[in-house]
């Protein structure tokens, strides 16, 4: 996930006063709450998703919205705007589904398959903002309609009647059940659309919601808003909460202190924060499917296309130290690009990252043979590497942490480091002008392919130039004519991790872990390790 832009955000402000407050925080809870008190790090920008994607819009949309499908506690794909989880026919390609006609938006319009139509063109178009338009690759023809070579109305995705869409693919996707709970195929309201045009979504009153919280007190800048219960939700019989208040807390001290004083039922602290309570009773560690790492330039100017380098680049940092000593957060040391805990192969009864992960670890003596080894293949004696990140206290410690390692243990390595702010972090990644960049990816559904996309040889967001023949052929295939043979397509994807970690065509660092406070009374919260966490039917013991 680099689809949606990552702020980690963390606090340079030591923890003052003791951290005793904590074991008070929410004493006085009473099972009649109604209301539930929630922080984002990171503003909202838009409530549409053809126009953004981001964390804060899609946690969001995660508690108004509903799609064809949605994830339950059990983080099994069921039944949403559809009235079943329906079989593919046609060899995989064709899905039709039938939209339960009971479902209304919050302002009284029925949930048509017209309001799905809608999104997904406007969505796939070649005028979307979203960035996130490559996600719908794969149904028919919407590359070629981002791309600005056909018109919308070319999508595989048409109305058959009111309540009955049907999706036609250009291959098999096994995994599309999966995808299609994530918010970039929610629907929208098609004649709101039609009314505000640009402006729909810009603020909470110029859309309609069609799940079980309705946005309110949103004005378009403003960071505090409301979730209200959505009375004309079709299964509003399960939603206990009357409301959600909304804030945008950016500072991790800030949070901790709104949490102790009973203003916040779960909040999310990092970094100096999050390491001075890793042992309070309220804290839980939330592991989600994302993998903090080191994209590297591969390009042919650039010396990291020497494949020795790379891996010596991954030999020489102790993640191990990165996790227990430098972040102390909870976090754990990646061996792997895919994230554990994603998935199992279902043909070995394995979780996919851990039975995958990369052997090759921390080796500072192989790493300097290596590293001198790279050198005299490139004709050169020493060579500068200019890392990028971003310009919050995380990346910065991440920064030092690399430089360090490289510049101590590698001879005639020296590292030039640029913390920016992401918008310049993230210009000079897209226009190549970097060797490293600290950066994550999240995944956006239970697929180990959600990770190799992106790294694919034509992938627009395959920044690093990773072109491996070896890997793309496997991916191709799976997308391809393995697609619907269980064994052939986890066999490719299992190729394709071993060609990531033999190429080291990344270097991870750790996993993503969020380290949240939360209310002793709380319950029914659903932290998903893939997607956003479900608030929907939370409620207070």
């Amino acid at each position: 996930m680099n689809f949606k832009k990552v702020a980690v955000v963390s606090s340079l402000v030591l923890l003052s006063g003791g951290l005793a407050a904590c074991g008070k925080a929410n004493a006085n809870s009473k099972t009649s709450q109604k209301t539930l008190s929630l922080m984002q790090t990171s503003s909202l920008q838009s409530l549409d998703t053809s126009n953004q994607a981001d964390f804060t819009q899609w946690n969001m949309l995660q508690q108004s919205m509903e799609g064809l499908y949605r994830m339950n506690a059990k983080d099994q794909v069921v039944a949403g705007m559809a009235r079943k989880v329906v079989k593919p026919t046609n060899n995989g390609k064709t899905y039709t589904f039938q939209l339960r006609r009971n479902a209304k938006w919050s302002n009284g319009d029925p949930v048509t398959a017209q309001d799905f139509v809608t999104a997904w063109r406007r969505s796939v178009s070649a005028t979307s903002t979203s960035g996130y338009s490559y996600i719908y690759e794969g149904v028919k023809n919407a590359a070629q309609i981002s791309a600005g070579k056909q018109p919308t109305s070319e999508l595989g995705a048409k109305a058959v009647d009111k309540y009955t869409f049907r999706v036609t693919l250009s291959h098999a996707m096994p995994y599309l059940n999966k995808m299609l709970v994530m918010p970039a195929f929610f629907p929208q309201d098609h004649q709101l659309v039609t009314k505000y045009g640009s402006k729909y979504g810009s603020n909470s009153t110029k859309m309609a919601y069609n799940g079980p919280f309705k946005l309110t007190g949103w004005n378009g800048t403003n960071d505090t808003w409301s979730l209200v219960k959505n009375n004309t939700y079709y299964d509003k019989k399960t939603v206990k909460l009357d409301k959600m208040t909304v804030r945008v807390v950016k500072d991790s001290n800030t949070a901790h202190n709104l949490f102790s004083s009973n203003k916040l039922d779960d909040a999310t602290i990092t970094g100096v924060t999050a390491q001075g309570l890793q042992h309070d009773k309220h804290l839980k560690h939330v592991s989600k499917a994302g993998t903090y790492y080191l994209r590297l330039n591969m390009d042919k100017n650039h010396a990291l296309h020497n494949a020795k380098l790379r891996r010596a680049l991954n030999l020489v940092l102790n993640k191990e130290n990165l996790t227990k000593k430098v972040l102390s957060d909870g976090s754990t040391p990646a061996h792997n690009y895919v994230t554990p805990t994603l998935v199992k192969d279902p043909t070995t009864g394995k979780d996919f990252g851990t039975e995958t992960a990369n052997t090759d670890t921390y080796n500072v003596k192989k790493a300097q043979q290596l590293w001198q080894q790279g050198l005299k293949e490139l004709g050169k004696s020493s060579v500068t590497l200019k890392l990028y990140s971003d310009d919050t206290t995380t990346a910065k410690t991440i920064d030092e942490f690399v430089q360090a390692a490289v510049e101590q243990h590698l001879s005639g390595a020296k590292v030039n480091v640029s913390s920016v702010p992401a918008k310049a972090s993230g210009s000079a990644v897209e226009s190549g002008n970097f060797d490293m960049a600290y950066t994550m990816w999240l995944a956006d559904y239970a697929d180990p392919v959600s990770f190799f996309d992106v790294i694919t040889k034509t992938n627009p967001q395959n920044y690093g130039h990773y072109d491996d023949a070896q890997f793309n052929a496997a991916v191709t295939a799976a997308h391809g004519k393995n697609a619907t043979n269980t064994a052939a397509y986890w066999q490719n994807m299992r190729t394709a991790a071993k060609r990531v970690n033999t190429t080291n065509a990344v270097v991870p660092l750790y996993n993503m872990t969020e380290s949240h406070l939360v209310n002793s009374k709380l319950a029914g919260v659903v932290y998903h390790s893939v997607g956003e966490n479900d608030y929907t039917r939370a409620y207070f013991k």
